[in-house]
């Protein structure tokens, strides 16, 4: 029971801000196709600077208004070729304090992922299929927080909207790999690549959930979206989820991205 609920309680991290590199930079030309605006928003929402740092509070909201609060670290670094590997290191609440989460990703092949347990002292490896569940009981997924393979969908240039007070291009990306959503809508903000709104359709065709930045906030020069929600709208279950004491570029060593480290998180790192 307790591996389930620590296995379920991973689905909920949300999101980061894939294609590590260089620093974001706005284009100095606007892209002029659907491959290269979703290209523009994985570098720009999930590989800004070479490396990340940040505090992260997620609020899980159930219909009739009960919460759950999850505060984690989430460390990011950004490798050669493309690669990247995520840090998650869980503070709260007491349940879960302790635990922690590795994600090394490559380009074109699925992402490695472990989780240790400290209530069982165990290290357990997770199996490429759970990238589309719940990121620990969240409405985000594990491709929210480290992103999907931009080759994974078929994109589509719908035309330009303005859309939350921006001017926007409208993207619709079809699965063409296991998903949650068989469809998927994006509202992307012209002047900074970043999702302002996504709206996520099941086989059916029914909408079932919508992402929306709340608040968008310049950190060393790179556009960041610091407070974001994931919203079930079958259910009216949502996640809120803020961003806090955001760094970038601060140098975070390669070697903690690393099995060891789950057993003995990096201190300097995650206090």
């Amino acid at each position: 029971m307790r591996i389930r609920l620590a296995l379920c309680f991973i689905g909920l991290v949300l999101v980061w801000p894939v294609l590590p590199g260089e620093p974001h930079r706005l284009q100095a030309q606007a892209p002029t196709g659907a491959d290269e605006i979703v290209a523009r928003v994985q570098q720009a929402f999930y590989s800004p600077g070479r490396d990340m740092k940040a505090r992260v509070t997620m609020t899980l909201i159930s219909a009739g208004g009960d919460k759950r609060l999850r505060d984690l670290t989430m460390l990011r670094r950004n490798g050669a070729g493309g690669e990247q590997q995520y840090f998650i290191y869980f503070h709260q609440p007491g349940d879960v304090r302790g635990m922690t989460f590795l994600v090394l990703k490559y380009p074109r092949r699925d992402d490695d992922r472990w989780l240790f347990m400290p209530a069982l002292n165990l290290v357990r490896r997770l199996a490429a299929r759970d990238s589309a569940q719940s990121f620990v009981g969240s409405d985000f997924t594990y491709e929210h927080v480290s992103g999907r393979d931009p080759e994974s969908d078929r994109h589509t240039l719908r035309g330009e909207e303005q859309r939350r007070g921006k001017a926007c291009y409208v993207v619709e990306s079809q699965a063409q790999a296991a998903a949650e959503y068989s469809r998927k809508v994006a509202w992307i903000d012209k002047a900074t690549g970043l999702p302002i709104e996504e709206e996520y359709y099941d086989v059916r065709g029914e909408l079932f959930k919508v992402f929306t930045a709340e608040e968008v906030r310049d950190v060393g020069g790179y556009p960041t979206i610091t407070k974001r929600t994931m919203k079930n709208v079958k259910t009216n279950h949502r996640t809120d989820v803020v961003f806090a004491d955001v760094a970038y570029d601060v140098g975070i060593d390669a070697e903690i991205f690393s099995e060891r480290y789950l057993r003995e998180p990096p201190r300097r790192w995650i206090q």
